[in-house]
């Protein structure tokens, strides 16, 4: 089902469904900018999803992420090696791994950290930075409790204060798991709150998120959800990673486009000034949704 939700796509969005024109995305990226690709919620063992959205990596060059609950059903070092390495394991070297619920379920998320290895930014935390082209990126652990809290003065939340202090840069986006604002069956995350004011207060661009296993776009938002254009903070939710699909309920405030039958990943063509957005479906499926933003 494919629900679009605010009006006609905002600020340089398009939906389109079975029977679209439009062209695929390059999968190279143009002069001067960087690409991000990936998706959440992507392998088990017992399903076939994430090969068929691995193959979709396969052409793509750039950066990969992964947006939680990337191997089911508990995280496991059996779980990474078995069903998560064999599609989008293929790419390891070349991703930035975001920690879930699922990675949880394994004491101390030992075989998220085990599989990824200095990349999750230690064993004693899940959190991390970096510089992809002129943006930073910044992944964080959305399960507070485990975390020791998301809020100001937790762990999590001073190294987020001092990382804002030490880096701003003109463009930065955020990924972590559960999305503070969702039309899925989860529905919006109050435990994230001080994460997205965080980023509201810090003029970050991009907010990606996984946990509900469908796609949705929302228009940029302030720290309380109000739609703000000039300086909003635009949320993707990405839970098309191969593992299974869920209906959407009844939009939320500000939520543009909403899909829940298409795997996929999100492709994100970063440049220093500005961004296109691409969901790229897989094989067989027609589903797609483009776009731009500009950084502030």
């Amino acid at each position: 089902m494919v629900i679009v939700l605010g009006g006609s796509g905002g600020r340089g969005g398009t939906g389109e469904v079975a029977g679209s024109a439009v062209p695929a995305p390059r999968t190279t990226a143009p002069p001067g900018a960087v690409v991000l690709v990936g998706a959440g919620d992507i392998a088990d063992c017992g399903l076939d999803g994430d090969e068929a959205t691995a193959r979709l990596l396969d052409g793509i060059d750039g950066t990969v992420f992964t947006a939680g609950d990337n191997a089911y059903e508990n995280g496991s070092r059996a779980d990474f090696e078995r069903c998560y390495g064999p599609t989008w394991g293929r790419h390891r070297e070349r991703t930035l791994p975001v920690i879930g619920n699922h990675e949880w379920q394994t004491r101390g998320a030992e075989g998220y950290h085990a599989y990824f290895g200095q990349r999750t930014g230690g064993a004693g935390s899940a959190w991390y930075a970096m510089t992809l082209g002129g943006w930073r990126i910044i992944v964080l652990d959305s399960d507070c409790a485990e975390a020791g809290g998301c809020g100001p003065d937790s762990p999590q939340g001073r190294w987020l204060a001092d990382e804002f202090a030490r880096n701003a840069a003109r463009c930065t986006l955020a990924i972590w798991h559960h999305p503070r604002f969702s039309s899925g069956p989860h529905g919006d995350d109050g435990a994230v709150d001080p994460l997205w004011r965080a980023m509201y207060g810090a003029g970050v661009e991009l907010v990606i998120n996984g946990h509900e296993h469908s796609y949705e776009r929302f228009a940029p938002q302030d720290g309380d959800g109000r739609s703000d254009p000039a300086r909003g903070v635009r949320e993707f939710v990405v839970g098309t990673g191969g593992r299974d699909l869920r209906e959407l309920k009844d939009p939320k405030p500000n939520s543009e486009l909403g899909e829940d039958r298409t795997f996929g990943v999100l492709r994100l063509v970063l440049r220093p000034d500005d961004f296109d957005w691409a969901f790229m479906p897989i094989a067989g499926q027609t589903f797609t949704d483009t776009g731009s933003g500009v950084c502030r």
